[in-house]
């Protein structure tokens, strides 16, 4: 975990780089910030950032009741790999950044781009599933799935 300049522990935080920034790290993004609400911190960015994120995508998000429409693709920078815990590599290949300190993840997930919304959904899934457990490992607890109070799993 982070230090704050004052030497005590900041939030958790992770950043989910891809190519594009339009669909996985979207995705990931969307899903972290609504299961882990002000406990941890999310940041996204691509080495390619697209023109906007895959309509498919929001789609699929919305499915879930997640909104990612307003979410818009952007290149990572310096400040956010300075800032996180972990980084999540989703596809980008050798355009990710390494940089010493950081845990770094690869999740091989299939790309949505171009993808009908029936193939995008498992992607999606899959996503819902990596977040929740990395979740867990950061040591911040989830609400449970389809639990409409927002009860959480401990966070051991």
């Amino acid at each position: 975990m982070i230090t704050t300049p004052e030497g005590g522990a900041a939030k958790p935080a992770v950043l989910f780089l891809c190519t594009h920034n339009a669909g996985r790290s979207q995705m990931a993004t969307g899903f972290f910030k609504h299961l882990a609400g002000d406990r941890a911190d999310v940041y996204s960015g691509g080495s390619e950032p697209a023109d906007q994120i895959n309509p498919a995508a929001i789609a699929a998000m919305a499915e879930k009741g997640i909104d990612i429409a307003a979410e818009q693709p952007k290149r990572w920078t310096m400040d956010m790999l300075e800032a996180v815990d972990v980084v999540i590599m989703m596809g980008c290949g050798d355009s990710c950044p390494v940089v010493p300190g950081r845990r770094y993840e690869d999740w091989v997930l299939p790309d949505p781009a171009g993808q009908a919304l029936d193939a995008i959904r498992p992607i999606r899934d899959q996503i819902e599933q990596r977040v929740r457990n990395l979740l867990g490992r950061m040591g911040v607890g989830t609400p449970l799935a389809g639990d409409p109070r927002g009860t959480t799993t401990p966070s051991t």
